[in-house]
């Protein structure tokens, strides 16, 4: 790491470990800091962390690598995602996920080339009696149909009409 903003980047990182360092297994609430304040984890910081948590760089990547909630690039100024587990597949998830790729032309885990909207799933949202279910940024909605989900998506491609609730 050499540059200013690397070097700004693995300070902080050198930081926040610094904070987590007497915890048990520290890498895994480091992550979700480093998630919390940037959305994402830089490959960059992989050699840091390693280092400073004495760990090696496989073992590091493959726990980012391991759990959906921790990505390497940025997600998109909205993030949808659509549940996946049982309850909310036999009230019509797939069909949401099939109209979610196809108007955003994107798949599970990608973000739209405009950078407005990336599109996830997650295993459950705790919310099974009003499935199928959808999280936009923060918030959980239930008994989400395949016209209700397009509408949010083309709005979420808009940037004018997007709300606070809807960013990540």
């Amino acid at each position: 790491m050499t540059s200013g903003v690397v070097t700004d980047l693995e300070q902080r990182v050198r930081a926040l470990v610094t904070g987590f360092r007497d915890q048990r297994g520290p890498l895994l609430p480091i992550l979700h800091a480093l998630v919390e304040e940037y959305g994402h984890v830089d490959p960059r910081v992989i050699p840091v962390l390693a280092d400073e948590l004495n760990l090696s760089e496989a073992e590091v990547h493959g726990t980012i690598s391991f759990y959906r909630d921790f990505r390497t690039t940025p997600p998109g100024r909205t993030t949808v995602k659509i549940c996946r587990a049982e309850a909310c597949q036999a009230v019509g998830a797939n069909d949401l996920v099939t109209r979610a790729e196809l108007v955003l032309g994107v798949g599970l885990g990608d973000t739209t080339d405009d950078g407005a909207v990336t599109l996830d799933e997650v295993m459950c949202l705790g919310n099974c009696a009003l499935g199928p279910s959808v999280q936009v940024g923060r918030t959980t909605h239930g008994r989400f149909d395949v016209g209700r989900l397009t509408s949010l998506l083309r709005e979420a491609r808009t940037p004018e009409t997007q709300t606070p609730e809807a960013q990540t």
